[in-house]
């Protein structure tokens, strides 16, 4: 099946959002349908054209006024956005129209006829688009929306002579329709602000001569010229210049960085005051800046518990409450011969509080703002679900090597034995350790120091967690750890070093060890501590290490549990023993340790930039390696979930007490207009929140 992404243009109804995404599920030969409401993107995976055609129809069926194209199948981002400028004035002169006739209306007491129709004229002004979309809606069977509430309720207000509030409720529901649609634009504008990271182009360099292209025009291997000021539009490595480039859009740090030939930038880096050449490494689909903005652009289609259960509940809700308001209506005029009016009145009211757009906007608009709010501390997660879980995490089970740790081993002392010299162990170890990109392999090779020929390795093998095997100018040469020396039976002595040790045995003698250090993370002991503090009831430790080093490492840091001297597939074996039946997170370095972080309930990297693996096998990135930002992420979970918790609570709260209030004929029209967009309008506001959570303990 081939991955497709539908734009909706012009969606605005949550519930028929959901509508939409529930029509297409059941579809046959349909599959991962995620509608994302805030990015009106519609991702399915289809086997043929034929169904996006047939989707296409769907949607028009429901909401006939939304138009439907392929994300990828024009590009017209200013005329869209001058389209929806223009309808929007074109919203504010037709109400406030209708708001002009209505109050002229409540002025004109004589003749009766001119009162009745300048009601009618402002009712037809203010609400022709409800009732039209309403009557083709109900041909198409879609029958329980905002647009029907409003027009029976309305209707029915008219009918019953109550002509200033059937005009007034028609008038002000729209005029709180178009505040709630504006409130909910500027959300998504401020969280889309903060992902405004996307370069519009690049300066391609070609014959000698500099050319502005669109960044997809630019191929791997192409040079390109990135300006002071300008953004990087593509992955690469500098081969001129030199400058200092802001990397805060990637990962939230506030200080400068220093490239220069050689090194390595991002698309999305902000080049401050040195011009400088770049030779392109990746396309731009697959560069690190369109990864991430198509993974924070998709993170609210995939859905946490309490956005589905809201979803589950409205589909719900609505018919209920129709239902309600008919019995309202019909039984105690029959059971207790009331006055038919008064008891419609009340149904009417029924029908204007019973719109469940209050929780259907606001609940995802909140999940999609923590996900922006960390994505601008240069953290990402994949979506809100994951976002979910980070919030009452039990367990959380760390890697050492690169998480914990620095990952940057240095080798601090040589040992030799029966009668070996350090630099015989050294250069024999070099040697062996020249296929091995391994951490500890580059620091032996970098202390050896002096070119490797490879013409006098005459054998290799690689033990895993062990070490490796190699004939070397006719020698037998065994580097590893303490098992590959009992494996090969050959004696070592106890060694007091509290780093890591790489023995050396040549021709079936121990020759002597190489003790190498990794130093602890800066600020890991602080970030153990707030995750105790945050409710995590234990942290553990896993690592291929020894156990001497692993015992100082989780002594120094306060780690809980530790587990040393694990082949690579024992850390899968290890966290199933501590996952059963609790939360629980793991993290890692998102290459070696990607089988673990997929069986976590969130798998959390240490991506460090452009880490093409760690992006993949991840639910979250810590795209800077920085590890304090794991308890900064359960804070934004927390005040994610609080604040959306909130707005259920306000909304849900409102809603029941004016129902109550209506059944018991205590409030009017006015109050359930209220209740309906008054409410929803402050939900989105209380939503905006999450952007300026202040996350740093």
């Amino acid at each position: 099946m081939e991955k497709k992404e539908l734009v909706l243009e012009g969606l605005d109804c949550a519930s028929c959002a959901a509508k939409i995404e529930d029509t297409v599920k059941n579809l046959d030969n349909v599959d991962g349908v995620e509608l994302n409401f805030i990015t009106k993107t519609l991702s399915i995976k289809v086997e043929d054209e034929e169904k996006i055609e047939e989707i296409k129809k769907i949607v028009k069926k429901i909401e006939p006024d939304v138009e439907v194209y392929e994300k990828n199948e024009r590009k017209r981002k200013n005329k869209e956005e001058e389209e929806e400028e223009f309808n929007r004035k074109l919203e504010i002169i037709r109400l406030v129209s209708a708001l002009g006739v209505f109050i002229a209306a409540l002025f004109v007491k004589e003749p009766f006829w001119l009162q009745v129709t300048l009601y009618i004229v402002a009712y037809l002004i203010s609400g022709g688009k409800v009732l039209l979309r309403s009557f083709k809606n109900i041909i198409r069977g879609n029958v329980f929306d905002e647009n029907f509430l409003m027009s029976v309720a309305t209707i029915g207000a008219f009918s019953i002579g109550e002509f200033p509030e059937a005009v007034g409720v028609m008038v002000f529901f729209e005029i709180g329709e178009l505040l709630q649609d504006m409130a909910v634009d500027n959300s998504k504008k401020s969280i889309k602000a903060l992902l405004d990271i996307r370069p519009d182009y690049a300066n391609l360099l070609k014959e000698g001569k500099e050319i502005r292209v669109s960044p997809e025009e630019v191929e791997k291997g192409d040079l390109i010229i990135v300006k002071p000021g300008e953004r990087v539009p593509l992955d690469g490595i500098v081969i001129k210049g030199n400058s200092m480039v802001d990397t805060s859009a990637l990962t939230g740090e506030s200080i400068p960085r220093t490239i220069k030939e050689n090194d390595e930038v991002m698309s999305g880096f902000i080049n401050l005051n040195g011009l400088i050449t770049v030779k392109v490494e990746k396309e731009y689909s697959e560069s690190t800046i369109s990864k991430i903005l198509d993974m924070v652009e998709n993170a609210a289609a995939k859905k946490a518990k309490t956005e589905k259960l809201i979803t589950k509940f409205a589909k719900y809700y609505t018919p209920v409450v129709v239902f309600l308001a008919i019995a309202l209506a019909a039984l105690p005029p029959l059971i207790t011969g009331a006055p038919f009016n008064e008891w419609l009145y009340r149904a009417l009211i029924f029908l204007v509080i019973s719109c469940p757009c209050g929780l259907v906007v606001s609940i995802p608009l909140g999940y999609f703002a923590g996900v922006g709010a960390l994505s601008k501390q240069g953290v990402l997660v994949k979506g809100g679900n994951y976002l979910e879980r980070l919030k009452n995490l039990d367990t959380v089970i760390f890697d050492k090597t690169g998480t914990l740790t620095e990952g940057v081993f240095e080798v601090v002392e040589i040992k030799t034995f029966n009668g070996f010299k350090k630099d015989e162990i050294l250069k024999i170890a070099a040697y062996a350790e020249e296929h091995s990109n391994h951490p500890i392999a580059e620091s032996i090779k970098k202390k050896f120091g002096k070119e490797i020929n490879k013409n006098i390795i005459e054998d290799y093998e690689e033990i895993s967690g062990h070490g490796i095997r190699a004939k070397i100018e006719g020698k037998e040469i065994l580097v590893g750890n303490r098992k590959l020396m009992n494996k090969f039976k050959i004696k070592t002595p106890e060694i007091n070093f509290s780093g890591t040790i790489v023995f050396v045995a040549i021709d079936g003698k121990f020759a002597g060890y190489i003790g190498i250090s990794d130093k602890i993370k800066p600020g890991v002991k602080d970030v153990i501590k707030n995750l105790k503090n945050l409710g995590v009831k234990k942290t553990v430790m896993l690592t291929g290490d020894s156990e001497k080093v692993a015992q100082s490492v989780a002594k120094e840091i306060g780690i809980d549990e530790y587990y040393a001297e694990l082949l690579p597939g024992d850390k899968v074996n290890f966290f199933e023993k501590f996952s059963e039946g609790v939360s629980t997170a793991f993290v890692g370095d998102g290459i070696n340790d990607a089988p673990v972080l997929t069986r976590a309930d969130v798998g959390i990297a240490m991506g460090g930039l452009g880490s093409d693996a760690a992006i993949e096998a991840a639910d979250v990135v810590i795209m800077d390696d920085d590890i304090s930002k794991l308890s900064d992420s359960m804070k934004i979970s927390r005040k994610t979930l609080k604040i959306t918790w909130q707005n259920i609570t306000i909304v849900l709260g409102v809603k029941i007490l004016f129902l109550i209030l209506g059944a018991l004929g205590k409030t009017d029209m006015w109050g359930a207009v209220f209740a309906d967009v008054g409410i929803t309008i402050i939900a989105v506001f209380n939503t905006l929140r999450i952007l300026r959570v202040k996350y740093i303990i």
